[in-house]
């Protein structure tokens, strides 16, 4: 199964910093077994919604550059507090560093004005395409997919540099 954590893109300075919101919902399968009397977002959940909106960030800035952005490494990751249905985390990442094929992140993670995460993490970056020159055509389509998310994301907008994100 292939979902989403970041459902609303709220800010995005290009190549810099972007806010987006997770809503979590109790009808989301992985809860009814995290934990069966007391559903919470898994930490794995709350620091993969940081890394994904900073995803959305490296593909901004870079122009859908990458297929595939994956997380390379996560330090000093702490969790606060938990995230329960009917909640939004909204999580704040700042880029510490963007390359072509790598980049570095700070971010913090809030439920209301409760902090419930924070730490650093690395992304690295690629094309299938440059591993394995058949699989052009699999980056075609994944960033196509990516593109036409991205445009649901951000409200329908191309983001620009301190614009803020129209919400419906």
């Amino acid at each position: 199964m292939k979902f989403g954590l970041v459902d609303r893109v709220e800010e995005l300075e290009s190549a810099k910093r972007i806010v987006a919101v997770k809503a979590v919902s109790l009808s989301e399968e992985y809860l009814a077994e995290h934990f069966p009397t007391f559903p919470v977002l898994p930490g794995v959940f709350m620091l993969e919604s940081m890394a994904e909106a900073a995803r959305w960030l490296v593909h901004e800035a870079q122009d859908f550059a990458h297929s595939v952005i994956l997380l390379n490494q996560a330090k000093g990751i702490t969790y606060k507090s938990f995230v329960a249905p009917g909640h939004l985390l909204r999580v704040e990442v700042t880029c510490r560093k963007l390359s072509d094929d790598a980049s570095d992140f700070a971010g913090v993670g809030y439920c209301g004005q409760t902090e419930v995460l924070k730490g650093r993490f690395s992304l690295t970056h690629f094309n299938l395409a440059s591993r394995s020159p058949g699989l052009a055509s699999a980056d075609h389509r994944i960033l196509e997919t990516a593109r036409q998310r991205w445009t649901l994301l951000n409200g329908g907008d191309r983001l620009g540099a301190s614009a803020a994100v129209q919400t419906a």
